[in-house]
């Protein structure tokens, strides 16, 4: 009997029959959404440095056009921007025909990497300018005064701390669009929440959303601990300087009390004459 509960209980939750007739459409999904996330914030990175060069410029145009680029990619949500580039590329075909490109903004793929990459650029170059406004004034200008060039103080002093300080932020921004990849399905792209849909509109088993839950929390719960191994290798020196600092001030402290106890009255160490 118990069994018999078992079995109903597993058949009930796991639909043997949907995964193993549509399983195979759920991992062309993932390969989907993986090429989309990767493309998107490969692409995001590269406009996002010089969206932060021209942020920190004193060219006051630069630095308002790319305070404008940010405050809209920022301010409006991304389905808004994502239908403004599919939607929005069609009503200007004849321009984009005339340019040669209508190739690539009348497929979906392309259209979703566009604008993905130009919301995670938004993001992606304040945490860069974040990062790099960290970085002591003092080190760079010690860095000057060594006759470093600017190419090697940018190599060695700058973006290697700046590294550091944007290395989580930037795994934060990585699985915000994993999960915001998922807007992709409602422009007819076959991602893993695409291909999810399809399984429903076959089936109508709500079980179908459960499982597509559990892969985007799996592959979210892999990146957060592999970005948490690849922080700590960073960022290993400085966990040794600060237990190396720490164990320093619990040996003064301890040296302290000692002096403190081991004096008598009069001044000399007890058991001594003064």
């Amino acid at each position: 009997m118990m069994l018999d509960a078992l079995h109903d209980s597993a058949a009930a939750l796991l639909n043997f029959e949907m995964m193993s007739r549509y399983g195979w459409r759920l991992v062309d999904g993932i390969w989907i959404t993986t090429q989309v996330v990767t493309l998107s914030v490969t692409l995001g990175f590269l406009i996002a440095f010089l969206v932060c060069r021209a942020r920190m410029s004193r060219n006051r145009m630069l630095s308002g056009a790319a305070i404008s680029y940010i405050t809209f990619f920022r301010g409006t949500p991304l389905l808004c921007q994502l239908y403004l580039v599919y939607y929005g590329a069609g009503e200007i075909r004849p321009l984009l025909t005339n340019l040669g490109v209508w190739w690539l903004f009348r497929e979906a793929f392309v259209c979703c990497v566009f604008a993905f990459s130009l919301n995670t650029a938004a993001y992606q170059a304040e945490i860069m300018r974040g990062a790099l406004s960290s970085v002591p004034k003092g080190q760079v200008e010690a860095a000057a005064a060594l006759g470093l060039s600017q190419f090697r103080i940018s190599r060695h002093v700058i973006w290697p701390q700046a590294f550091i300080v944007a290395l989580r932020p930037f795994g934060n921004e990585l699985i915000a669009m994993i999960k915001s990849s998922a807007l992709a399905a409602i422009v007819t792209l076959l991602d893993l929440m695409g291909e999810t849909r399809f399984i429903f509109a076959r089936t109508f088993d709500f079980l179908i959303y459960v499982y597509t839950a559990i892969i985007y929390l799996v592959i979210v719960e892999i990146i957060r601990r592999v970005w948490g191994l690849i922080e700590r290798s960073c960022s290993r020196h400085l966990i040794v300087a600060a237990g190396e600092t720490q164990s320093r001030g619990q040996d003064e402290g301890r040296i302290s009390r000692t002096g403190r106890h081991g004096l008598s009255h009069g001044g000399a160490p007890q058991g001594q004459r003064a």
